[in-house]
Protein backbone atom coordinates (compact mmCIF):
# COMPACT_ATOMS: atom_id res chain seq x y z
CA UNK A 1 0.00 0.00 0.00
CA UNK A 2 1.37 3.39 -0.50
CA UNK A 3 0.18 6.70 2.45
CA UNK A 4 0.32 9.42 -0.36
CA UNK A 5 0.72 5.07 2.74
CA UNK A 6 0.41 3.95 -2.15
CA UNK A 7 -1.61 1.64 -0.71
CA UNK A 8 -0.93 -1.54 -2.03
CA UNK A 9 -2.37 -0.22 -0.59
CA UNK A 10 0.86 1.84 -1.73
CA UNK A 11 -0.59 3.09 0.19
CA UNK A 12 -3.49 6.65 2.21
CA UNK A 13 0.37 9.99 2.47
CA UNK A 14 1.44 17.28 5.64
CA UNK A 15 5.14 17.71 4.80
CA UNK A 16 5.21 13.76 3.79
CA UNK A 17 3.70 11.76 0.68
CA UNK A 18 0.77 10.05 0.88
CA UNK A 19 1.52 6.20 1.14
CA UNK A 20 0.82 3.87 -1.83
CA UNK A 21 -1.97 1.56 -0.22
CA UNK A 22 -16.95 -5.90 8.59
CA UNK A 23 -20.00 -7.71 8.33
CA UNK A 24 -23.06 -5.42 8.64
CA UNK A 25 -25.90 -6.00 11.06
CA UNK A 26 -23.32 -6.16 14.13
CA UNK A 27 -22.19 -8.21 16.47
CA UNK A 28 -24.59 -9.31 19.96
CA UNK A 29 -21.65 -8.64 22.06
CA UNK A 30 -21.15 -5.00 21.96
CA UNK A 31 -19.63 -4.65 19.28
CA UNK A 32 -19.33 -1.40 16.15
CA UNK A 33 -22.85 -2.19 14.21
CA UNK A 34 -21.75 -1.32 10.75
CA UNK A 35 -18.14 -2.97 10.62
CA UNK A 36 -19.21 -6.55 12.82
CA UNK A 37 -16.23 -5.63 15.27
CA UNK A 38 -16.53 -8.42 17.81
CA UNK A 39 -15.62 -5.67 21.09
CA UNK A 40 -15.18 -2.47 21.59
CA UNK A 41 -12.51 -1.88 19.62
CA UNK A 42 -12.80 2.28 19.33
CA UNK A 43 -11.89 1.66 22.93
CA UNK A 44 -8.67 0.49 22.17
CA UNK A 45 -8.14 3.56 19.75
CA UNK A 46 -6.03 5.07 22.77
CA UNK A 47 -2.72 4.70 24.23
CA UNK A 48 -2.45 3.80 27.73
CA UNK A 49 -0.95 6.91 28.69
CA UNK A 50 -1.98 9.22 25.95
CA UNK A 51 -3.32 12.22 28.11
CA UNK A 52 -4.48 15.86 26.03
CA UNK A 53 -2.30 16.34 23.09
CA UNK A 54 0.45 14.30 24.28
CA UNK A 55 1.71 10.99 23.38
CA UNK A 56 4.15 8.52 25.45
CA UNK A 57 4.32 4.93 26.05
CA UNK A 58 2.82 3.31 29.02
CA UNK A 59 4.59 1.01 31.13
CA UNK A 60 3.71 -2.26 30.47
CA UNK A 61 5.12 -5.61 31.40
CA UNK A 62 7.25 -7.70 28.98
CA UNK A 63 6.69 -10.77 27.70
CA UNK A 64 8.46 -12.88 24.94
CA UNK A 65 7.66 -12.52 21.54
CA UNK A 66 4.46 -11.25 18.92
CA UNK A 67 4.02 -12.73 15.20
CA UNK A 68 2.30 -10.36 13.49
CA UNK A 69 0.63 -10.51 10.29
CA UNK A 70 0.58 -7.73 7.65
CA UNK A 71 -0.66 -8.00 3.38
CA UNK A 72 3.02 -7.20 2.37
CA UNK A 73 6.47 -7.67 3.20
CA UNK A 74 9.32 -4.69 4.43
CA UNK A 75 11.41 -3.81 1.79
CA UNK A 76 13.50 -0.46 3.23
CA UNK A 77 14.26 1.07 5.93
CA UNK A 78 14.00 4.64 4.00
CA UNK A 79 10.49 5.02 2.87
CA UNK A 80 11.02 7.97 1.68
CA UNK A 81 11.97 7.40 -2.03
CA UNK A 82 9.80 6.87 -4.84
CA UNK A 83 10.55 3.39 -5.38
CA UNK A 84 10.19 2.53 -1.89
CA UNK A 85 7.73 4.45 -0.41
CA UNK A 86 4.85 1.88 0.76
CA UNK A 87 2.44 1.83 3.82
CA UNK A 88 3.98 -1.73 4.49
CA UNK A 89 7.53 -0.15 5.26
CA UNK A 90 5.78 2.23 7.76
CA UNK A 91 3.89 -0.39 9.47
CA UNK A 92 7.30 -2.00 10.79
CA UNK A 93 8.81 1.57 10.63
CA UNK A 94 6.54 3.06 13.03
CA UNK A 95 7.90 0.98 15.82
CA UNK A 96 11.62 1.27 14.71
CA UNK A 97 12.20 5.29 13.94
CA UNK A 98 11.21 8.11 16.08
CA UNK A 99 9.26 10.97 15.08
CA UNK A 100 8.22 14.34 16.78
CA UNK A 101 4.22 13.36 16.70
CA UNK A 102 2.01 10.46 16.80
CA UNK A 103 -1.30 9.53 15.25
CA UNK A 104 -3.05 7.54 17.43
CA UNK A 105 -5.80 5.51 16.45
CA UNK A 106 -8.66 8.36 16.24
CA UNK A 107 -5.73 10.08 13.91
CA UNK A 108 -5.81 12.69 16.07
CA UNK A 109 -2.11 14.33 16.27
CA UNK A 110 -0.17 14.06 19.40
CA UNK A 111 3.28 15.58 20.36
CA UNK A 112 5.35 12.38 20.79
CA UNK A 113 7.08 13.30 24.76
CA UNK A 114 9.17 10.15 25.09
CA UNK A 115 11.48 12.25 22.52
CA UNK A 116 10.19 16.01 22.17
CA UNK A 117 10.26 18.76 24.52
CA UNK A 118 8.03 20.74 22.17
CA UNK A 119 7.11 22.34 18.72
CA UNK A 120 6.27 25.90 18.97
CA UNK A 121 5.36 28.23 16.22
CA UNK A 122 7.73 31.51 17.70
CA UNK A 123 7.31 33.72 14.66
CA UNK A 124 3.81 34.22 12.74
CA UNK A 125 5.13 36.56 10.28
CA UNK A 126 7.54 34.99 9.10
CA UNK A 127 5.97 31.96 10.31
CA UNK A 128 8.66 30.02 12.89
CA UNK A 129 8.83 27.12 13.83
CA UNK A 130 10.80 25.46 17.03
CA UNK A 131 11.25 21.59 17.34
CA UNK A 132 13.10 20.65 20.87
CA UNK A 133 14.39 17.58 21.49
CA UNK A 134 14.32 16.04 24.89
CA UNK A 135 17.55 15.07 26.13
CA UNK A 136 18.75 11.61 25.96
CA UNK A 137 17.27 10.11 23.15
CA UNK A 138 19.55 7.87 21.78
CA UNK A 139 19.89 5.64 18.06
CA UNK A 140 19.97 1.86 19.26
CA UNK A 141 23.89 1.81 17.75
CA UNK A 142 24.67 4.73 20.61
CA UNK A 143 24.37 7.90 18.23
CA UNK A 144 22.54 10.51 19.67
CA UNK A 145 19.20 11.03 18.18
CA UNK A 146 19.23 14.95 17.65
CA UNK A 147 19.44 17.84 15.29
CA UNK A 148 21.19 16.90 12.80
CA UNK A 149 18.83 14.18 11.72
CA UNK A 150 16.12 16.70 11.66
CA UNK A 151 18.25 18.64 8.90
CA UNK A 152 19.00 15.97 7.10
CA UNK A 153 15.26 15.46 7.35
CA UNK A 154 14.85 19.20 5.83
CA UNK A 155 17.19 18.51 3.36
CA UNK A 156 16.28 15.56 1.59
CA UNK A 157 12.88 16.95 1.25
CA UNK A 158 13.55 20.43 0.33
CA UNK A 159 13.61 19.85 -3.53
CA UNK A 160 16.70 22.42 -3.36
CA UNK A 161 19.19 19.65 -3.21
CA UNK A 162 18.77 17.78 -6.49
CA UNK A 163 20.76 15.14 -5.51
CA UNK A 164 18.29 13.73 -3.33
CA UNK A 165 15.70 11.97 -4.66
CA UNK A 166 12.19 12.08 -2.03
CA UNK A 167 8.93 11.25 -2.37
CA UNK A 168 7.65 14.08 -1.65
CA UNK A 169 9.24 17.89 -1.05
CA UNK A 170 5.91 19.69 0.36
CA UNK A 171 6.13 22.11 3.04
CA UNK A 172 9.72 21.58 3.47
CA UNK A 173 9.93 23.71 -0.20
CA UNK A 174 8.81 26.45 2.02
CA UNK A 175 11.69 26.66 4.42
CA UNK A 176 13.65 29.49 3.41
CA UNK A 177 16.39 28.77 6.44
CA UNK A 178 16.94 25.33 8.53
CA UNK A 179 18.98 26.06 11.59
CA UNK A 180 20.30 23.57 14.23
CA UNK A 181 20.50 26.28 16.93
CA UNK A 182 21.73 23.91 19.06
CA UNK A 183 22.11 19.88 19.31
CA UNK A 184 18.62 19.75 20.71
CA UNK A 185 17.06 23.07 19.29
CA UNK A 186 16.23 22.60 15.43
CA UNK A 187 14.41 25.69 13.61
CA UNK A 188 12.41 26.25 10.08
CA UNK A 189 11.77 29.81 8.91
CA UNK A 190 9.23 29.36 5.96
CA UNK A 191 8.68 31.68 3.32
CA UNK A 192 4.81 31.08 3.43
CA UNK A 193 2.70 30.63 5.90
CA UNK A 194 2.58 26.27 5.93
CA UNK A 195 -1.10 25.17 8.18
CA UNK A 196 0.42 21.51 8.45
CA UNK A 197 3.96 22.33 9.84
CA UNK A 198 2.56 19.23 12.52
CA UNK A 199 3.48 16.88 9.60
CA UNK A 200 6.83 17.26 8.64
CA UNK A 201 9.37 15.30 10.44
CA UNK A 202 6.69 12.42 10.83
CA UNK A 203 5.99 9.14 8.76
CA UNK A 204 9.35 7.79 9.80
CA UNK A 205 11.29 10.09 7.77
CA UNK A 206 14.48 11.19 10.45
CA UNK A 207 17.01 8.93 9.12
CA UNK A 208 20.51 8.52 11.54
CA UNK A 209 22.66 11.58 10.35
CA UNK A 210 25.22 10.27 12.14
CA UNK A 211 25.20 6.86 10.32
CA UNK A 212 25.37 8.72 6.78
CA UNK A 213 28.06 11.09 8.12
CA UNK A 214 30.27 8.12 9.06
CA UNK A 215 29.63 6.46 5.38
CA UNK A 216 30.54 9.30 3.42
CA UNK A 217 32.99 10.99 4.96
CA UNK A 218 30.85 14.24 5.26
CA UNK A 219 31.95 16.08 8.68
CA UNK A 220 28.80 17.62 9.40
CA UNK A 221 25.45 17.07 7.86
CA UNK A 222 24.42 20.65 8.97
CA UNK A 223 26.91 22.25 7.09
CA UNK A 224 26.07 20.96 3.40
CA UNK A 225 23.64 23.59 2.33
CA UNK A 226 21.71 23.61 -1.25
CA UNK A 227 23.91 24.87 -3.89
CA UNK A 228 26.79 24.13 -1.94
CA UNK A 229 29.78 21.49 -2.28
CA UNK A 230 28.62 19.93 -4.65
CA UNK A 231 30.75 16.73 -4.22
CA UNK A 232 29.56 16.51 -1.06
CA UNK A 233 26.31 16.65 -1.71
CA UNK A 234 26.19 14.08 -4.83
CA UNK A 235 27.89 11.53 -2.31
CA UNK A 236 24.68 12.21 0.37
CA UNK A 237 22.47 12.07 -2.02
CA UNK A 238 23.62 8.77 -3.49
CA UNK A 239 23.74 7.34 -0.10
CA UNK A 240 20.70 8.43 1.10
CA UNK A 241 18.55 7.50 -2.13
CA UNK A 242 20.09 3.97 -2.77
CA UNK A 243 21.62 2.39 0.52
CA UNK A 244 18.92 2.42 2.90
CA UNK A 245 16.93 -0.27 1.72
CA UNK A 246 16.42 -3.95 2.83
CA UNK A 247 18.04 -4.60 5.91
CA UNK A 248 21.85 -3.86 6.42
CA UNK A 249 22.41 -3.74 10.50
CA UNK A 250 25.67 -1.77 10.67
CA UNK A 251 23.80 0.94 8.82
CA UNK A 252 20.05 1.19 10.10
CA UNK A 253 19.71 1.70 13.55
CA UNK A 254 16.47 2.31 15.58
CA UNK A 255 15.50 5.63 17.69
CA UNK A 256 12.43 4.22 18.86
CA UNK A 257 11.30 1.60 21.28
CA UNK A 258 11.91 -1.10 18.58
CA UNK A 259 15.35 -1.93 16.21
CA UNK A 260 15.65 -4.24 13.03
CA UNK A 261 17.51 -6.93 13.97
CA UNK A 262 16.86 -9.83 11.12
CA UNK A 263 15.47 -9.71 7.54
CA UNK A 264 14.78 -12.80 5.49
CA UNK A 265 14.58 -11.44 1.35
CA UNK A 266 12.97 -14.62 0.59
CA UNK A 267 10.40 -14.45 2.80
CA UNK A 268 10.00 -10.64 3.76
CA UNK A 269 10.06 -11.59 7.14
CA UNK A 270 11.38 -8.82 8.99
CA UNK A 271 12.34 -9.74 13.49
CA UNK A 272 12.38 -6.63 15.42
CA UNK A 273 14.02 -6.40 19.06
CA UNK A 274 13.72 -3.68 21.72
CA UNK A 275 16.16 -0.51 20.86
CA UNK A 276 18.31 -1.10 24.20
CA UNK A 277 19.00 2.48 24.38
CA UNK A 278 15.11 3.46 24.15
CA UNK A 279 14.84 6.51 26.83
CA UNK A 280 10.55 5.47 27.12
CA UNK A 281 9.12 2.80 28.60
CA UNK A 282 10.58 -1.04 28.13
CA UNK A 283 7.42 -3.13 28.02
CA UNK A 284 5.80 -4.98 25.27
CA UNK A 285 7.09 -7.98 23.19
CA UNK A 286 11.00 -8.50 23.71
CA UNK A 287 10.63 -9.40 20.11
CA UNK A 288 7.92 -9.26 17.41
CA UNK A 289 8.01 -10.92 14.14
CA UNK A 290 6.08 -9.54 10.98
CA UNK A 291 4.93 -11.80 8.38
CA UNK A 292 3.13 -11.07 5.08
CA UNK A 293 0.56 -13.10 3.18
CA UNK A 294 -0.76 -11.37 0.33
CA UNK A 295 -3.71 -13.61 0.81
CA UNK A 296 -5.63 -12.09 3.68
CA UNK A 297 -8.21 -15.48 3.93
CA UNK A 298 -4.58 -17.22 4.60
CA UNK A 299 -3.70 -14.63 7.46
CA UNK A 300 -6.82 -15.04 9.20
CA UNK A 301 -6.19 -19.00 8.85
CA UNK A 302 -2.78 -18.16 9.96
CA UNK A 303 -4.25 -16.30 13.09
CA UNK A 304 -6.93 -19.16 13.70
CA UNK A 305 -4.23 -21.99 13.63
CA UNK A 306 -2.19 -20.03 16.25
CA UNK A 307 0.84 -19.36 13.31
CA UNK A 308 0.27 -15.87 14.48
CA UNK A 309 -0.81 -13.53 17.25
CA UNK A 310 -2.53 -10.64 15.49
CA UNK A 311 -3.47 -9.59 12.07
CA UNK A 312 -3.27 -6.48 10.36
CA UNK A 313 -5.17 -5.92 7.03
CA UNK A 314 -5.69 -3.05 4.97
CA UNK A 315 -7.35 -5.33 1.91
CA UNK A 316 -10.85 -6.37 3.47
CA UNK A 317 -11.93 -9.85 2.71
CA UNK A 318 -15.70 -11.24 3.24
CA UNK A 319 -14.30 -14.62 3.92
CA UNK A 320 -11.54 -13.78 6.31
CA UNK A 321 -14.17 -11.56 8.32
CA UNK A 322 -16.77 -14.11 8.89
CA UNK A 323 -13.81 -16.79 9.72
CA UNK A 324 -12.51 -14.20 12.17
CA UNK A 325 -15.63 -13.26 13.77
CA UNK A 326 -16.85 -16.94 13.95
CA UNK A 327 -13.52 -17.70 16.89
CA UNK A 328 -14.61 -14.87 19.50
CA UNK A 329 -15.08 -18.31 21.55
CA UNK A 330 -11.32 -19.57 21.37
CA UNK A 331 -10.57 -15.69 22.27
CA UNK A 332 -10.53 -13.70 18.80
CA UNK A 333 -10.98 -10.20 18.90
CA UNK A 334 -12.08 -8.93 15.43
CA UNK A 335 -11.91 -5.39 14.66
CA UNK A 336 -13.00 -2.92 11.29
CA UNK A 337 -12.62 0.64 10.73
CA UNK A 338 -12.63 2.96 8.36
CA UNK A 339 -9.23 4.37 7.29
CA UNK A 340 -7.97 7.26 5.79
CA UNK A 341 -7.46 5.19 2.48
CA UNK A 342 -9.03 5.29 -0.55
CA UNK A 343 -8.90 2.60 -3.20
CA UNK A 344 -8.90 4.25 -6.58
CA UNK A 345 -8.05 4.11 -10.57
CA UNK A 346 -5.28 6.13 -12.16
CA UNK A 347 -5.76 7.08 -15.74
CA UNK A 348 -2.23 7.67 -17.38
CA UNK A 349 -1.99 10.62 -19.72
CA UNK A 350 0.73 9.92 -21.59
CA UNK A 351 -1.32 6.50 -22.78
CA UNK A 352 -4.32 5.70 -24.49
CA UNK A 353 -5.96 8.06 -22.05
CA UNK A 354 -4.09 11.36 -23.43
CA UNK A 355 -7.83 11.08 -25.21
CA UNK A 356 -10.37 12.72 -23.50
CA UNK A 357 -13.40 10.91 -24.91
CA UNK A 358 -11.45 7.52 -23.67
CA UNK A 359 -11.26 8.68 -20.24
CA UNK A 360 -14.85 9.73 -20.00
CA UNK A 361 -15.97 7.07 -21.67
CA UNK A 362 -14.51 4.52 -19.23
CA UNK A 363 -15.97 6.86 -15.92
CA UNK A 364 -19.37 6.38 -17.20
CA UNK A 365 -18.98 2.60 -17.89
CA UNK A 366 -17.50 1.95 -14.13
CA UNK A 367 -20.52 1.00 -11.88
CA UNK A 368 -18.81 1.45 -8.85
CA UNK A 369 -21.77 0.12 -6.54
CA UNK A 370 -21.05 -3.12 -8.12
CA UNK A 371 -18.11 -3.07 -6.87
CA UNK A 372 -19.13 -1.96 -3.29
CA UNK A 373 -21.98 -4.49 -3.17
CA UNK A 374 -20.23 -7.33 -3.98
CA UNK A 375 -16.41 -6.50 -2.42
CA UNK A 376 -17.12 -4.35 0.33
CA UNK A 377 -20.47 -4.67 1.98
CA UNK A 378 -20.27 -8.26 3.73
CA UNK A 379 -17.33 -6.72 5.59
CA UNK A 380 -19.19 -2.83 6.59
CA UNK A 381 -22.35 -2.66 5.88
CA UNK A 382 -22.32 1.09 5.40
CA UNK A 383 -19.79 1.06 3.05
CA UNK A 384 -20.32 2.95 -0.25
CA UNK A 385 -18.52 4.51 -3.23
CA UNK A 386 -16.23 7.76 -2.64
CA UNK A 387 -16.58 11.03 -4.81
CA UNK A 388 -13.99 12.93 -4.11
CA UNK A 389 -10.30 12.79 -3.89
CA UNK A 390 -9.43 15.16 -1.52
CA UNK A 391 -11.87 14.38 1.10
CA UNK A 392 -13.16 11.54 2.67
CA UNK A 393 -17.17 10.76 3.19
CA UNK A 394 -18.77 13.45 5.73
CA UNK A 395 -15.83 15.31 6.05
CA UNK A 396 -15.72 19.18 6.24
CA UNK A 397 -15.15 20.32 2.77
CA UNK A 398 -16.34 17.12 1.26
CA UNK A 399 -18.33 17.71 -2.06
CA UNK A 400 -19.62 15.15 -4.57
CA UNK A 401 -17.80 15.57 -7.91
CA UNK A 402 -17.80 12.13 -9.09
CA UNK A 403 -21.58 10.21 -9.12
CA UNK A 404 -22.42 12.84 -12.02
CA UNK A 405 -19.54 11.17 -14.28
CA UNK A 406 -19.94 7.46 -13.76
CA UNK A 407 -22.62 4.43 -14.07
CA UNK A 408 -23.70 5.99 -16.81
CA UNK A 409 -24.36 2.27 -19.19
CA UNK A 410 -22.70 0.64 -22.26
CA UNK A 411 -24.55 3.20 -24.59
CA UNK A 412 -23.84 6.27 -23.27
CA UNK A 413 -19.77 5.22 -23.16
CA UNK A 414 -19.96 3.96 -26.82
CA UNK A 415 -21.57 7.11 -28.18
CA UNK A 416 -19.56 9.21 -25.61
CA UNK A 417 -16.61 7.60 -27.70
CA UNK A 418 -18.35 7.74 -31.24
CA UNK A 419 -18.44 11.53 -30.95
CA UNK A 420 -14.67 11.44 -29.77
CA UNK A 421 -13.85 10.21 -33.04
CA UNK A 422 -13.81 6.20 -32.09
CA UNK A 423 -14.63 3.69 -34.80
CA UNK A 424 -16.53 0.12 -33.52
CA UNK A 425 -14.26 -2.47 -35.26
CA UNK A 426 -15.57 -6.08 -36.62
CA UNK A 427 -14.46 -7.52 -32.97
CA UNK A 428 -16.74 -5.22 -31.08
CA UNK A 429 -14.17 -2.85 -29.38
CA UNK A 430 -13.98 0.73 -30.66
CA UNK A 431 -10.62 2.42 -31.78
CA UNK A 432 -9.41 5.65 -33.31
CA UNK A 433 -6.05 6.53 -35.43
CA UNK A 434 -5.24 3.04 -35.42
CA UNK A 435 -4.96 2.23 -31.88
CA UNK A 436 -7.48 -0.15 -30.34
CA UNK A 437 -9.45 0.31 -26.75
CA UNK A 438 -7.34 -2.45 -24.93
CA UNK A 439 -6.17 -1.40 -22.00
CA UNK A 440 -4.34 -2.81 -18.80
CA UNK A 441 -5.28 -2.26 -15.22
CA UNK A 442 -2.61 -2.90 -13.62
CA UNK A 443 -1.84 -3.92 -9.71
CA UNK A 444 -0.29 -5.82 -6.98
CA UNK A 445 -1.41 -9.52 -6.08
CA UNK A 446 -4.61 -9.27 -4.26
CA UNK A 447 -7.83 -10.64 -4.42
CA UNK A 448 -9.67 -7.93 -4.04
CA UNK A 449 -8.01 -6.02 -7.01
CA UNK A 450 -8.03 -9.00 -8.75
CA UNK A 451 -11.94 -8.97 -8.78
CA UNK A 452 -12.72 -5.01 -9.28
CA UNK A 453 -11.08 -6.11 -12.47
CA UNK A 454 -13.13 -8.58 -13.50
CA UNK A 455 -16.38 -6.65 -12.49
CA UNK A 456 -14.87 -3.72 -14.56
CA UNK A 457 -13.79 -5.88 -17.24
CA UNK A 458 -17.81 -7.30 -17.69
CA UNK A 459 -19.03 -3.57 -17.47
CA UNK A 460 -16.27 -2.28 -20.41
CA UNK A 461 -17.15 -5.35 -22.91
CA UNK A 462 -20.56 -4.32 -22.97
CA UNK A 463 -19.37 -0.66 -24.30
CA UNK A 464 -16.74 -1.82 -26.68
CA UNK A 465 -14.08 -1.66 -24.61
CA UNK A 466 -11.35 -4.56 -23.75
CA UNK A 467 -9.82 -4.55 -20.57
CA UNK A 468 -7.20 -6.50 -19.30
CA UNK A 469 -6.25 -7.56 -15.90
CA UNK A 470 -2.57 -6.83 -15.30
CA UNK A 471 -1.28 -8.77 -11.96
CA UNK A 472 2.09 -8.06 -10.83
CA UNK A 473 3.19 -8.74 -7.68
CA UNK A 474 6.45 -5.90 -7.71
CA UNK A 475 3.80 -3.16 -9.10
CA UNK A 476 4.12 -1.17 -6.36
CA UNK A 477 8.04 -1.66 -6.04
CA UNK A 478 9.18 0.03 -9.13
CA UNK A 479 6.84 0.17 -11.66
CA UNK A 480 3.49 2.36 -10.62
CA UNK A 481 6.52 5.19 -10.03
CA UNK A 482 7.49 5.04 -13.25
CA UNK A 483 4.20 5.53 -14.83
CA UNK A 484 4.59 1.90 -16.20
CA UNK A 485 0.76 1.51 -17.16
CA UNK A 486 -2.75 1.91 -18.64
CA UNK A 487 -4.60 2.39 -15.38
CA UNK A 488 -2.98 1.69 -11.72
CA UNK A 489 -5.39 0.21 -9.68
CA UNK A 490 -4.06 1.09 -5.55
CA UNK A 491 -4.84 2.80 -2.73
CA UNK A 492 -3.19 6.01 -1.71
CA UNK A 493 -3.11 6.52 2.77
CA UNK A 494 -2.99 9.42 4.55
CA UNK A 495 -2.22 10.98 7.34
CA UNK A 496 -4.45 13.89 8.58
CA UNK A 497 -2.88 16.38 6.65
CA UNK A 498 -4.23 18.17 2.99
CA UNK A 499 -0.92 19.45 1.46
CA UNK A 500 0.30 15.57 1.19
CA UNK A 501 -2.24 15.68 -1.49
CA UNK A 502 -0.32 18.24 -3.27
CA UNK A 503 2.78 16.19 -4.69
CA UNK A 504 0.25 13.78 -6.42
CA UNK A 505 -1.98 15.89 -8.70
CA UNK A 506 0.25 19.17 -9.26
CA UNK A 507 2.30 19.45 -12.52
CA UNK A 508 5.74 17.67 -12.38
CA UNK A 509 4.71 16.75 -8.73
CA UNK A 510 7.22 14.30 -7.20
CA UNK A 511 4.36 11.21 -7.30
CA UNK A 512 2.18 12.64 -9.73
CA UNK A 513 3.10 9.41 -12.07
CA UNK A 514 0.20 9.95 -14.50
CA UNK A 515 1.30 12.73 -16.29
CA UNK A 516 -1.67 14.94 -15.25
CA UNK A 517 -0.98 18.49 -15.91
CA UNK A 518 -3.48 21.46 -15.23
CA UNK A 519 -2.88 24.86 -14.29
CA UNK A 520 -6.21 25.32 -12.01
CA UNK A 521 -5.50 21.68 -9.54
CA UNK A 522 -1.36 23.49 -9.48
CA UNK A 523 -2.94 27.27 -8.45
CA UNK A 524 -5.42 25.89 -6.05
CA UNK A 525 -3.21 23.43 -4.06
CA UNK A 526 -0.36 25.72 -3.94
CA UNK A 527 -2.96 28.62 -2.71
CA UNK A 528 -4.55 25.89 -0.08
CA UNK A 529 -1.07 24.73 0.96
CA UNK A 530 0.41 28.13 2.01
CA UNK A 531 -3.26 29.51 3.60
CA UNK A 532 -2.94 31.54 6.60
CA UNK A 533 -6.65 30.00 7.83
CA UNK A 534 -8.27 26.57 7.50
CA UNK A 535 -11.15 28.11 6.13
CA UNK A 536 -9.28 29.45 3.25
CA UNK A 537 -7.38 26.14 2.86
CA UNK A 538 -10.41 24.60 2.93
CA UNK A 539 -11.68 26.60 -0.48
CA UNK A 540 -8.74 26.36 -2.56
CA UNK A 541 -8.64 22.45 -1.66
CA UNK A 542 -12.29 22.21 -2.93
CA UNK A 543 -11.53 23.88 -6.23
CA UNK A 544 -8.45 21.20 -6.77
CA UNK A 545 -10.88 18.48 -5.69
CA UNK A 546 -12.89 19.83 -8.86
CA UNK A 547 -9.95 20.52 -11.17
CA UNK A 548 -8.96 17.15 -11.22
CA UNK A 549 -12.57 15.60 -11.43
CA UNK A 550 -12.88 17.50 -14.56
CA UNK A 551 -9.90 16.15 -16.00
CA UNK A 552 -11.05 12.59 -15.16
CA UNK A 553 -8.05 11.79 -14.36
CA UNK A 554 -8.79 9.50 -11.43
CA UNK A 555 -11.65 7.26 -10.60
CA UNK A 556 -11.98 7.41 -6.26
CA UNK A 557 -13.77 3.78 -6.03
CA UNK A 558 -14.45 3.27 -2.06
CA UNK A 559 -12.99 4.57 1.46
CA UNK A 560 -11.11 1.30 2.36
CA UNK A 561 -11.75 -0.31 5.82
CA UNK A 562 -9.33 -2.05 7.56
CA UNK A 563 -9.75 -5.34 9.29
CA UNK A 564 -7.85 -6.72 11.89
CA UNK A 565 -7.95 -9.57 14.77
CA UNK A 566 -5.84 -10.48 17.62
CA UNK A 567 -5.70 -13.42 20.41
CA UNK A 568 -3.77 -13.46 23.88
CA UNK A 569 -2.84 -9.59 23.60
CA UNK A 570 -4.63 -7.31 25.66
CA UNK A 571 -5.66 -4.26 23.08
CA UNK A 572 -4.47 -4.08 19.30
CA UNK A 573 -5.86 -1.15 17.40
CA UNK A 574 -5.08 -0.88 13.95
CA UNK A 575 -3.83 2.49 13.27
CA UNK A 576 -5.15 3.97 9.63
CA UNK A 577 -1.80 5.19 8.35
CA UNK A 578 0.39 3.48 10.68
CA UNK A 579 -1.16 -0.12 11.20
CA UNK A 580 -0.71 -1.79 14.36
CA UNK A 581 2.41 -1.46 15.92
CA UNK A 582 2.16 2.66 16.34
CA UNK A 583 1.68 1.13 20.40
CA UNK A 584 3.42 -2.19 20.20
CA UNK A 585 5.55 -0.86 23.10
CA UNK A 586 2.65 -1.10 25.41
CA UNK A 587 1.16 -4.52 24.31
CA UNK A 588 0.46 -7.14 27.35
CA UNK A 589 0.38 -10.49 27.01
CA UNK A 590 -3.01 -12.09 27.99
CA UNK A 591 -2.63 -15.58 27.64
Amino acid sequence: MRRSKAVSALSLVAGSALLLSACGGGGDNGGDPNTGSSADVKSMATGKAQEGDTFKLAEAESFDQAIVGIDEGYSAYNNKTPDTHSSYNNYVLTAVLAAPFVLDGNNKVLLNTDVMESVTVTSQDPQVVEWKIKPGVQWSDGGTWDCDDFYLGWLSHSGKAESFTSASTTGYDLVDQAVCKDDLTFENTFSEPYLDYKGMYMDQMLMPAHVLEEQTGIADITALKPGGDADALAKAGEFWNTQWKGFKPDIMPGSAAYRITAFDENSKTVTLEKNPNWIGAKGGPNKVIVKPFPDTKAMATALQNGEIDVMASTQPDATAASTLKNLASQGVVYGSAEQLTFEHLDLNFNRLFADDAARKAFFAVVNREEIVNKLLKPVQEDAQPLNSIVFFNGEPGFQDNYSDKVNKGAEEAAKILEEGGWTKGPDGIYAKDGQRFSVQISHNQNARRSQTVEIIQAQATRAGMEILDDTDPNFLKGRVDKGDYDIALFGWSAQPFKAEQRAIYITGGNQNWQGLSDPRIDEAFNKAVSATDEDAARQHYQAADKAIADNYATLPLFQTPSMWAFRGIDRVYMQSYNGALWNVGEWERTS
